[in-house]
């Protein structure tokens, strides 16, 4: 048994917060057949913490008695003296429980969790930890900064424009206008820090535009509304590794309605983003030799220029008609992992895990090799000087 203790972070405050359960249950289950020691932290949908063994069943989150049984595995805290390379967490009680965890995965999806937060923890407490760093995931986390930073780099993303709420309260009726004389029909309406397709609305005329907006900020405050491309091929290319990455094979996404809904990747037949409903998906993607290539060296160029580390998911949008690849999201923690479309690549489910661990400790030891400490004398030259922040 592998000596390491994983720790797996799952569920959060997010409205992908379901989605979250399932990547986490995935990684648990093959971990134990792996022979890791790991330990389930699950984070509700309030934000409070509970560890547990009994939480590493998908069972427990289906329980009619759930939140009877929560109670029970919380109160758990971070002793923060001893959290120094590791995450120790603590219980109070006749047992008085302690748990340590070397290396962290989380399988957090959205906002408090994929997002940079959670990884800025870890980052604190110098554990290493599965996945994007910091600025990585917040910035792709973002459809909008995600978006303006390729123009930036000269990558071809669909015209775009946002707001914030803020905006949208003072200026509603102005951004209404932009929105109708600045980009061509249809357009998509989205959370832009939200994934899951949840919020998210292919508006075809101006009547429809202001529900639409108004349903995605129940979900977000800031707003992206694109441009659709009309005679799509919906793929997707996982990229793995840390300084040199490897693209998995490309994936189209097949799908009945306007895109590629929430319904499509996790309900019906199963869910085609659970790996379940097949016939939504086509791997290798029905592309040519060329745009295949294509499409994977520009995932890898997105996954370089974003400082991504680990794993993540790139989106892109093929436009058939116009022979033009779009770069549209990425995904810092793919649902599942994406273990379908490695699978296809020729990576199994644990050597997909096992990669991933061995690439954060990686990743770890090298940011260790910076040194983040510095001799100076600043202080010295305060001694029997009288400083305006001083309290009287």
């Amino acid at each position: 048994m592998n000596k390491l203790k994983i720790g797996v972070f799952f569920g959060g405050k997010s409205p992908e917060h379901d989605v979250s359960i399932i990547t986490g249950q995935l990684i648990m289950s093959e971990l134990g057949k792996m022979g890791y020691d790991f330990m389930p932290i699950y984070i509700d949908k309030e934000g409070g913490w509970f560890i547990g063994e009994e939480l590493g069943k998908l069972k427990f989150f289906n329980d009619a008695n759930k939140e009877e049984k929560l109670k029970k595995l919380g109160g758990w805290y971070f002793d923060l003296a001893e959290s120094k390379g590791k995450l120790v967490f603590k219980k109070k009680g006749l047992s008085s429980k302690k748990i340590k965890v070397d290396v962290a995965f989380p399988a957090f999806h959205g906002a408090n969790g994929e997002d940079g937060t959670i990884q800025g923890m870890f980052e604190i407490f110098n554990i290493p930890y599965v996945g994007c760093d910091v600025p990585s995931s917040a910035m792709a986390m973002d459809k909008a900064l995600t978006k303006l930073f390729y123009k930036s780099k000269g990558i071809a993303t669909t015209e775009f424009i946002y707001f914030t709420n803020n905006d949208w309260l003072q200026n509603k009726e102005l951004i209404l206008d932009k929105i109708k004389d600045t980009l061509n029909w249809p357009i998509f309406i989205k959370p832009a820090k939200l994934g899951s397709s949840i919020g998210m609305a292919k508006v075809k005329k101006y009547e429809d535009l202001e529900f639409a907006c108004e349903v995605a900020l129940h979900y977000d405050n800031k707003i992206l509304a694109e441009e659709s491309v009309e005679d799509l091929a919906d793929i997707t290319c996982a990229v793995m590794g840390n300084d040199k990455p490897t693209p998995s094979l490309i994936q189209e996404s097949v799908f009945k309605g306007e895109h590629f809904s929430y319904e499509d990747k996790y309900i019906e037949d199963g869910g085609a983003q659970l790996g379940n409903a097949q016939n939504n998906l086509v791997i290798p993607a029905n592309l040519d030799a060329n745009t295949t290539k294509e499409a994977q060296d520009l995932s890898v160029k997105i996954f370089k220029i974003f400082g991504c580390s680990g794993i993540a998911r790139i989106d892109l949008l093929y436009d058939k008609k116009a022979k033009i690849i779009y770069a549209n999201e990425i995904n810092p923690i793919p649902g599942i992992l994406y273990y379908h479309l490695w699978k296809k690549s020729g990576v199994e489910l644990d050597e997909l895990l096992k990669n991933l661990i061995q690439l954060a400790i990686e990743k770890h030891k090298e940011k260790n090799k910076i040194t983040h400490t510095f001799k100076s004398d600043i202080l010295e030259q305060t001694k029997g000087m009288k400083l305006k922040l001083e309290n009287k």
